[in-house]
């Protein structure tokens, strides 16, 4: 089949599902699938050029709602050369133009939600909450027209049902994952040590993601700031691109003069740098507020390292019931009790630990396993989503 992707961005700076359909754009082809992409992105844009398939950028744009006059007058031209369509995201306006567009053509089409159904967003954000409000008829027909709406974690599932109404829509579960890393685990070591050289050789955890208000950023610092304190050796890593106005909020926190040397900021790292990262680090920390799924989480079972996480990321039962990691409440003393926990283990619980990780991102996480769900998803046009 022919099977195009909308997303706003394949930009790798914008988080998980930019990842994940380049990951898709690897799988899908398996199966004899060809795999395009739709977005709103410049098409001069570096990781637009590079990216491993096909990418119809109809942008650039800097309006509100990834807005581009392009994409709707290009859809109506092309979307009959797709035998399915997949969307990303809903609160932008791709997912709104792509779906009436199916509609009107009578073309099935399903939805990924990535977790903007969770109603974290309305306590945290009670202004956007009416402006999606008013929004909420056009995407809930958009939604209601799916042939299915896909979450990624049952949790996920639930949490969307609580967050406006009316809400009846088609709903399917699929798995979500990510790839290995490559097997090249030396080098990977070298490139991260070899520009962060004050990190070879210590005990450091890290936190790499987005850094964002609800990954729990200001938290994880009012923690290590307190553990620094008790275990004088650990370090904190902090990787992931940041706003200015965000960066600035986080740097008025008060650090110990102990804690801020030991507080490394890396900005994003990619490629060898990234895995060398996770490799070398003692544990993965994430005291997220809200999380759908959590590619990094992922990526951090995927190079053997255990996961520190809260509860308010989908996938904690997973990682709970399989022994990969441990779980929190998404405050300051689940936070602190995230750390002060691990620091607590035997090495050889540690290496149990990090081996029940490995054992998680096989049976749930891996992108073969997400890509052979889609392929049922999509090929079962007339399947009864329930």
């Amino acid at each position: 089949m022919r099977v195009l992707h909308v997303i706003a961005s394949v930009d790798p700076r914008e988080g998980g599902p930019a990842g994940v359909v380049k990951q898709f754009s690897r799988s899908l082809p398996q199966y004899g699938h060809t795999y395009e992409l739709a977005t709103c992105d410049d098409p001069k844009a570096d990781y637009v050029t590079e990216f491993p398939a096909k990418v119809h950028a109809l942008g650039p744009t800097k309006l509100p709602f990834s807005f581009t006059p392009n994409l709707k007058p290009w859809l109506r031209v092309n979307i009959d050369n797709y035998d399915a369509v997949i969307m990303s995201g809903i609160w932008d306006y791709p997912c709104v133009a792509a779906s009436s567009v199916c509609r009107k053509r009578g073309k099935k089409y399903w939805v990924f939600t990535h977790g903007m159904l969770d109603p974290w967003f309305n306590k945290a954000y009670p202004l956007k909450r009416i402006k999606k409000m008013l929004y909420w008829p056009w995407l809930y027909t958009a939604l209601k027209g799916a042939t299915a709406v896909l979450f990624t974690a049952e949790e996920e599932r639930i949490l969307a049902r609580k967050s406006f109404w009316p809400y009846k829509v088609r709903e399917r579960v699929v798995s979500y994952g990510t790839g290995r890393p490559p097997n090249d685990a030396e080098n990977q070591l070298e490139a991260f040590f070899t520009r962060f050289p004050q990190l070879d050789g210590a005990r450091y955890l890290l936190f790499l993601s987005r850094i964002h208000p609800k990954k729990g950023c200001d938290l994880l610092l009012k923690a290590f700031d307190v553990v620094s304190q008790e275990d004088r050796d650990l370090y904190l890593v902090m990787a992931g691109p940041v706003g200015q106005d965000y960066q600035a909020a986080l740097n008025k926190i008060e650090l110990s003069a102990h804690a801020s040397k030991r507080v490394v900021w890396t900005g994003m790292l990619t490629g060898a740098e990234k895995y060398g990262a996770f490799r070398g680090s003692e544990a993965f920390i994430l005291p997220s507020h809200q999380e759908n799924f959590g590619i990094a989480v992922a990526e951090s079972l995927s190079c053997g390292k255990p996961v520190l996480i809260s509860n308010r990321i989908n996938i904690w039962r997973e990682i709970e019931a399989a022994g990969a990691g441990i779980v929190a409440e998404d405050d300051l003393e689940g936070t602190l009790a995230l750390i002060r926990k691990w620091n607590a283990l035997s090495p050889d619980q540690r290496l149990a630990m990090s081996e029940k990780g490995l054992v998680c991102y096989e049976r749930n996480f891996t992108v073969e396993r997400a890509a052979a769900d889609l392929n049922q998803v999509i090929q079962q046009l007339d399947a009864d989503c329930v």
